[in-house]
C-alpha cells in the first residue's frame, strides 16, 4: 500500500457500527477529560462514526446515562483548563532582537495573550451552553420556581379607591 493511500485510511469515523463495550469504555474515558466525542470518533482508530456512538444511545439507556456522567465530569475538567490556560505565562514574553538578530530585550507577545484569551472564553461559552445551571450566568426571573410571582390582595386600598369613587360621585351631583 502506498503511503498516499495509508494517509486516506487514516479513522474517518464508521469503522465499527456494531456496539462494542470497550470502545464505549474508553469513550467515556475521554468523554471524562473533556474531550468531544467527534473528535474521540475522529482521531481513535476502530472507533465508529459520531452518529452511531448516537443510535447506541438510544438503544441502551445504560450507555447514554454513563456518556452522560462522562460528559459532566469533562465538563469540570473543561472548567479546570480554562485555570491552566490563565495560569500559564510560558509565551507571554517574547525576546526582541535588532536587525542583525540579536536580543535586545524582551516584549509582550500580544498574539499569544489574545490566543489564549479566545481559547477560555470559548470554552466557558461552550460550559455555559452545556450546563447553564452550573456554568451559566445566574438570571433570575420573577415567577419561576425559586421566585414566584406573589400577588397580594389588598382590599384596603380597592376599599378606598371605592371610598374616593363615591365621594367623586356625590360630589358631582
Amino acid at each position: 500500500m502506498t503511503d498516499k493511500k495509508q494517509a486516506a485510511t487514516k479513522n474517518k469515523g464508521g469503522a465499527t457500527s456494531t456496539y462494542n463495550p470497550e470502545i464505549a469504555r474508553i469513550m467515556c474515558e475521554k468523554l471524562s477529560e473533556g474531550i468531544p466525542l467527534r473528535q474521540i470518533c475522529r482521531e481513535n482508530e476502530g472507533f465508529p462514526a459520531w452518529r452511531t456512538v448516537y443510535d447506541w444511545m438510544r438503544k441502551d439507556p445504560d450507555l447514554a446515562t454513563a456518556i452522560a456522567h462522562a460528559r459532566d465530569v469533562g465538563y469540570d475538567a473543561m472548567a479546570e483548563e480554562c485555570l491552566d490556560i490563565a495560569d500559564n505565562a510560558g509565551n507571554d514574553w517574547m525576546e526582541r532582537l535588532d536587525a542583525e538578530g540579536r536580543p535586545v530585550g524582551w516584549q509582550v507577545n500580544g498574539d499569544n495573550i489574545q490566543r489564549s484569551k479566545l481559547r477560555i472564553e470559548t470554552r466557558l461559552k461552550l460550559l455555559a451552553k452545556f450546563n447553564p445551571k452550573k456554568y451559566g450566568d445566574k438570571v433570575v426571573h420573577a415567577g419561576d420556581d425559586v421566585n414566584p410571582v406573589i400577588i397580594e390582595n389588598n382590599h384596603n386600598v380597592f376599599g378606598e379607591l371605592l371610598k374616593n369613587l363615591k365621594m367623586q360621585r356625590q360630589s358631582e351631583q
